[in-house]
């Protein structure tokens, strides 16, 4: 019987380095990867907004926020969501960080053909997860929660209602939330301008 180890070390235990990622995202249709076709219906979204908006709940006072949220892609079929915000003082000054969101969005497909349906994962680094069932109608986009995953120690938060909308150039929304023992009661809305893309 040997002594040898019958198992040996994995091939990439001691490979080099390998370089940086070498695929592009880009929110500027502009350069970068080819839109994927089955995105044509959401292209009015891909780039980067920064605007204003106002937010509030039954259980908290009423606030104001700045955001930015880029929508970019890699010429794959869906694509990517990412905000971040910040709380404003009554002067517009930055007060602190606040809400940040990262997700993917999309769309149901036919066969090959893309429906004006979609699909959408939203997380928060508080410890919330959503899963979005969607319909794109023109430029608008309304999204319900299917289902909502939470960690231990998460706000208990139970369904979700999002409208999106690009209006005369501007990316509106409104959201909705139903939390900690209260129904779907208004949360966050905002307007958007196109910054970048």
């Amino acid at each position: 019987m040997s002594d040898e180890n019958p198992l040996q070390p994995p091939p990439w235990l001691n490979a080099p380095p390998v370089d940086s990622y070498p695929y592009e995202e880009s929110h500027d249709l502009r350069v970068g990867p080819k839109l994927h076709p089955t995105l044509d219906g959401l292209l009015p979204y891909v780039g980067v907004w920064r605007g204003r908006g106002r937010g509030g709940f039954p259980t908290i006072e009423d606030f104001d926020f700045a955001q930015e949220i880029r929508i970019s892609h890699d010429g794959r079929p869906f694509l990517f969501y990412e905000s971040r915000a910040w709380l404003l003082d009554e002067q517009s000054r930055p007060v602190r960080p606040a809400g940040r969101e990262v997700g993917w969005w999309r769309p149901v497909m036919d066969g090959d053909r893309a429906t004006d349906e979609l699909e959408a994962l939203m997380s928060v680094p508080t410890g919330v997860m959503e899963l979005h069932i969607g319909k794109r109608k023109g430029t608008q986009i309304e999204f319900v929660t299917d289902a909502v995953v939470r960690t231990a120690t998460a706000k208990e938060v139970t369904a979700g209602h999002r409208l999106f909308g690009i209006v005369e150039g501007a990316l509106l929304y409104a959201q909705e939330m139903a939390a900690v023992g209260h129904s779907l009661s208004p949360h966050l809305s905002a307007r958007l301008t196109r910054v970048a893309g």
